[in-house]
C-alpha cells in the first residue's frame, strides 16, 4: 500500500505539509470527478486550458486531505489539515507515481499503439484472453498522458494479464507512456494520418510509435505496413507478423465475405486453416486479425479460437445520450461492465444536472478477479458517493449481495425477468443510467426505455464539440473570457446536452436568443450566467426570476426593463452598441437619454457593452470590419466614462477570433465554430464535425427509363434505375432545394444523388449499383458529406441546414 510520505521519494517532490502519513488510494486529476474523499491524492495540473490549482479550496471542502501541487503560496495556511507534496511538474509526478505501481507486478503487460483501431482489439483481446486470465485493461480509450496512469493505477494483485492502449501527437510522449505501461509484449495495429500534423513526417510518427516497444519480448504487427516494418527492423526489436502480401509468421491467402461473416483462409506453421470472422467491414477484419496472432503464438487450439471469434461482439464504443419515456433521460452505456468502466459512466450521470432521482440500471460485473464480497462493497460505495438514489439490479450475483445498497432497490436475476416486469409507469422524469455487460442483452431494455420515433437522428459527438471548444480556447490570451451561443436549440444540436457539457467545461457565458431557451436551460440545472440577446416586454418577469441577463439594444426596450426594476432587487444588463451593421443597438446619439436612466435606476449594473462584425468571415470587408471594431472601442471607452466603472467588452464571433485575434478585448463570442464549422474557411481543417445527420431506407424500387419519380414528376429516368425511398423529407429539415440532383446521400460509403423532388417526410435517392436494402443507414450530411459543401451545392450558408433540423428528429449525444 502506497503512503503519502513515499511520494516524495517516488517524484522527487518536497513533503511541505504532512498531516497523517495516509494510504493513497485513488488518483484525482479532474475535480469534478470526485466520488470518495477518504485515500483521495489530487494532482494539480496545470494544462492548456485548466489550472488544478484553482480547485484547491473546494476539494478541501469536499473532505479531500491529499495534494500534489507545483506552487504554495499560502497554502499550508488556507489548509492546515492537508498533506501537500510540491514538485516541479504534477502531471509527471502522476505518470512517475503510476510507474512506480506497475513496477510492483509482474505479470504479462502488451501494449498497444497505432492509428486506428487500438480500443477495438484491446476490448477483443481481454474477452478473448478472460476464460484464463483475470484481465485489467484501459478504460474506454483512456490513452493519453493522463489517461494511462489512470488506467495502470487499477492494476492489483489479482490481475494476471494487462492491456493498456497508448497514443500520442508529438515527439516525445510515447517514452513517458512507456515508462508508465512498461509493456514485455507489444502490438502496433497499423500507420495512418491521425495526428500527422504533430509530426515532421509519417516516418518520424512510426519511429516516436515504436519507443513503447523497445523492450518488449515480442511484437505483433501487420507486416503490410512497410513503414512499420522497416523501423521494427532498423530497431532490431524481434517480431511475430501476419500478412496478406509478404513473407510473415501468419500469411494470409484469402479473405471471402459469406453472408455476415468474412472467411480468411490462412497458413500457420506450414499448415492451411481457416477462420470465419463474425463481421465483415475491412477494419473489423483487420482488427481480429491482429487477435487471431495473439492467440496463435500464446497455442490456443484453433477450435478455441473459432468459438471465442464466433462469441465477439461490436466493440460500442461510445456513451450515448438520449430522451427517453415520461420525460426521463437515458444514459446508454451497455459497452462493458467493469469497475473502471462503472466509475466512468457514474461520473457522467453525477454531471447531469437535471432534475429527478438518478436511476442505475446495474448487471453483474463479470471477470474481475476480485472476491465478490469485495467486489460489490466498492460499487455500493461507488453508488453511494455519486447520489444514485435508486438501483436496478440484474443477475444473480448482483442479487446476492443485495443487502450492501441501501435506499430504493429492486433486484432481477436476469434481463428477461426485468423486461417481463418492466412498467413504463415505473419510471418518470428521472435520469436513467444503464450499465450492463454484454452477455445480458441490456440493448433490450435500452428499447424499453427508448421514445418511439421514426428512425431519423442527429447524431451529436460531444467529444468533438469539446475539440472545438479548445481549438477556440487556445487562440484567447489569458484572461479572454468566453461566451458560447446556445440558441437556435444550440445551433440545432441541442440546448440543455450542450449547455451542460459548456457548463462542465467552465465556459464564463452562455447566450440564448429568446428567454424561453434561458428558462428552460435554468429549469434543467444550467447555472451559468445567460446572457438573452431578444428579450420581449412580456418576458421581464421571467428574466427576474431565473437569473436571466437581458441584451438591451433601445431606449424602448430600456424604459420597459426599469418598469418593471424593483429598487430593492440588483440587475444586471448588457448594452449593444450598433457600430455599423445597422440591426440591433445604440448609437452615440442615444447615450444622453442612455445614462440619465440608467443614472436614475443605480441597482441595475451594466455588466458588458459589445457590438457584432457584420464581415469579418471575409477578407473583402476588412475595412469595414476594423471601422466597425474602432468605433466599438470609442464608444465602449465613453459607455465606462459615463457609467464610471469598467465593464466586459466583447466584438469578435467566431470569424473573429479567427482573423482579429489583437481585439479580443475582455471575452469573445463563440457560435458556429464550436459546432464544427469555420466560417472563414481557412482554418476548416482544424475542427471536427459536431453532427451526423442519418435516416434509414424505407422501401427500394425498379424503375423503368422513361418511368418518373415524385411529386409534379420531377424525377425522369433517362436508363433502368434502382430508386430507394429514404425516411427524411423538408419536415425534417431536409431543404427542398437538394431535390433532382442538387443533393447527394452517403449509403455504404457510396453517394447516392436524390432523384425528383423532396416530399415532406421522404425522399428518394437512386442507388443503382449500390448494395442497399431496407433499413440500411444513410448518412445526410457529417464528416464524409460536409455542411459546407452542403450549403455551397444549394447556395445558403451552413448554419441554415444546421438550424432547420427539426425537432422531431431525434437526437442521440455520445461520447467516446
Amino acid at each position: 500500500m502506497l503512503t503519502f510520505y513515499q511520494l516524495q521519494a517516488i517524484t522527487g517532490g518536497t513533503v511541505v505539509q504532512l498531516l497523517q502519513d495516509s494510504p493513497v488510494v485513488h488518483l484525482l486529476t479532474d475535480s469534478r470527478k470526485l466520488s470518495q474523499p477518504a485515500g483521495t491524492l489530487f494532482f494539480a495540473i496545470k494544462g492548456r486550458y485548466n489550472d488544478g490549482h484553482v480547485y484547491l479550496s473546494q476539494l478541501y471542502k469536499l473532505g479531500v486531505r491529499q495534494f500534489v501541487v507545483e506552487e504554495m503560496a499560502g497554502l499550508m495556511q488556507l489548509y492546515p489539515e492537508a498533506s501537500i507534496l510540491q514538485v516541479q511538474s504534477s502531471l509527471e509526478a502522476l505518470q512517475a507515481v503510476a510507474a512506480w505501481h506497475r513496477a510492483q507486478f509482474r505479470i504479462p503487460v502488451l501494449g498497444i499503439t497505432g492509428s486506428n483501431g487500438k480500443t477495438i482489439i484491446k476490448e477483443w483481446l481481454a474477452q478473448l484472453l478472460s476464460p484464463e486470465e483475470l484481465v485489467v485493461k484501459s478504460p474506454r480509450s483512456y490513452n493519453s498522458q493522463i489517461g494511462v496512469p489512470l488506467s495502470v493505477w487499477q492494476l492489483d494483485t489479482n490481475h494476471t494479464f494487462g492491456i493498456f492502449e497508448a497514443g500520442i501527437s508529438k515527439p516525445g510522449e510515447m517514452q513517458k507512456l512507456q515508462n508508465i505501461i512498461q509493456p514485455t509484449i507489444g502490438l502496433f495495429t497499423n500507420i495512418g494520418s491521425a495526428h500527422d500534423e504533430g509530426f515532421a513526417d509519417r516516418q518520424q510518427k512510426v519511429g516516436e510509435k515504436l519507443q513503447l516497444f523497445k523492450q518488449v519480448k515480442l511484437l505483433f504487427y501487420c507486416r503490410d505496413h512497410e513503414l512499420v516494418h522497416e523501423a521494427v527492423l532498423a530497431n532490431a526489436i524481434p517480431a511475430f507478423t501476419w500478412s496478406r502480401k509478404q513473407q510473415a509468421d501468419v500469411q494470409i491467402s484469402s479473405s471471402t465475405i459469406s453472408g455476415h461473416k468474412t472467411i480468411v483462409s490462412y497458413t500457420w506453421q506450414r499448415e492451411q486453416h481457416s477462420l470465419a470472422i463474425p463481421f465483415t467491414d475491412d477494419a473489423s477484419v483487420e482488427n481480429a486479425l491482429h487477435c487471431l496472432v495473439v492467440l496463435l503464438h500464446r497455442g490456443m487450439s484453433l477450435t478455441d479460437i473459432q468459438d471465442r471469434m464466433d462469441r465477439l461482439q461490436p466493440v460500442a464504443m461510445r456513451l450515448e445520450m438520449k430522451e427517453a419515456i415520461n420525460g426521463c433521460y437515458l444514459i446508454d452505456d451497455t459497452y462493458n461492465n467493469d469497475l473502471a468502466g462503472l466509475s466512468i459512466a457514474l461520473d457522467l450521470l453525477a454531471s447531469q444536472p437535471r432534475r429527478g432521482r438518478r436511476t442505475l440500471i446495474l448487471s453483474d460485473l463479470l471477470e474481475s478477479g476480485m472476491a465478490e464480497e469485495k467486489l460489490y462493497g466498492e460499487v455500493a460505495v461507488l453508488t453511494k458517493a455519486h447520489q444514485v438514489e435508486r438501483l436496478i439490479g440484474v443477475g444473480p450475483t448482483i442479487q446476492a449481495h443485495g443487502s450492501k445498497f441501501g435506499g430504493d432497490t429492486a433486484f432481477y436475476t436476469s434481463t428477461a425477468e426485468f423486461l417481463q416486469q418492466f412498467s413504463s409507469e415505473q419510471f418518470r422524469n428521472e435520469l436513467i443510467l444503464v450499465k450492463g455487460a454484454r452477455v445480458f442483452g441490456f440493448e433490450k431494455i435500452v428499447q424499453a426505455f427508448q421514445q418511439k420515433v421514426h428512425g431519423t437522428v442527429l447524431e451529436v459527438n460531444l467529444d468533438a464539440l469539446v475539440h472545438n471548444l479548445n481549438y477556440y480556447r487556445s487562440k484567447l490570451a489569458s484572461g479572454t473570457k468566453l461566451m458560447v451561443m446556445v440558441k437556435a436549440f444550440a445551433y440545432g444540436s441541442g440546448s440543455f446536452e450542450v449547455a451542460n457539457l459548456l457548463q462542465f467545461h467552465r465556459v464564463d457565458y452562455l447566450a440564448v436568443a429568446y428567454v424561453d431557451e434561458g428558462v428552460s436551460l435554468r429549469e434543467h440545472g444550467i447555472t451559468l450566467p445567460i446572457m438573452v440577446m431578444n428579450p420581449s416586454p412580456d418576458s421581464l418577469a421571467k428574466l427576474h426570476q431565473y437569473s436571466l441577463e437581458p441584451e438591451i439594444y433601445s431606449l424602448e426596450l430600456l424604459r420597459d426593463f426599469l418598469s418593471t426594476a424593483r429598487p430593492d432587487v440588483n440587475y444586471k444588463i448588457h448594452l449593444k452598441l450598433d457600430t455599423g451593421m445597422h440591426r440591433l443597438g445604440f448609437t452615440g446619439d442615444d447615450f444622453g437619454e442612455l445614462f440619465t436612466l440608467l443614472a436614475q435606476h443605480p441597482q441595475v449594473r451594466v455588466v458588458s457593452t459589445f457590438s457584432h462584425l457584420a464581415g469579418a468571415d471575409e477578407a473583402l470587408h476588412d475595412d469595414f470590419s476594423r471601422m466597425q471594431l474602432q468605433n466599438f472601442r470609442t464608444l465602449a471607452a465613453e459607455v465606462e466614462e459615463r457609467l464610471g466603472y469598467t465593464v466586459l467588452k466583447h466584438i469578435l464571433n467566431s470569424a473573429g477570433i479567427v482573423r482579429f485575434p489583437e481585439h479580443q478585448l475582455d471575452m469573445v463570442r463563440l457560435g458556429i465554430g464550436v459546432y464544427g464549422v469555420e466560417s472563414t474557411g481557412s482554418e476548416q481543417e482544424a475542427l471536427q464535425p459536431v453532427s451526423t445527420l442519418k435516416t434509414t431506407i424505407s422501401q427500394i424500387k425498379q424503375i423503368r427509363a422513361g418511368e418518373t419519380v415524385g411529386y409534379s414528376r420531377k424525377g425522369i429516368a433517362d436508363t433502368d434505375k434502382t430508386i430507394a425511398t429514404i425516411a427524411i423529407g423538408y419536415a425534417d429539415g431536409y431543404d427542398r432545394r437538394f431535390s433532382n440532383g442538387a443533393g447527394e446521400v452517403l449509403l455504404h460509403g457510396r453517394r447516392a444523388p436524390i432523384i425528383g423532388n423532396v416530399c415532406m417526410d421522404m425522399c428518394m435517392v437512386e442507388v443503382t449499383g449500390i448494395p442497399a436494402k431496407v433499413d440500411d443507414e444513410v448518412t445526410v450530411f457529417g464528416p464524409q458529406l460536409t455542411l459546407v459543401e452542403l450549403a455551397q451545392r444549394i447556395g445558403t450558408i451552413p448554419y441554415e441546414l444546421l438550424t432547420n433540423v427539426s425537432t422531431r428528429v431525434k437526437r442521440i449525444f455520445f461520447s467516446e
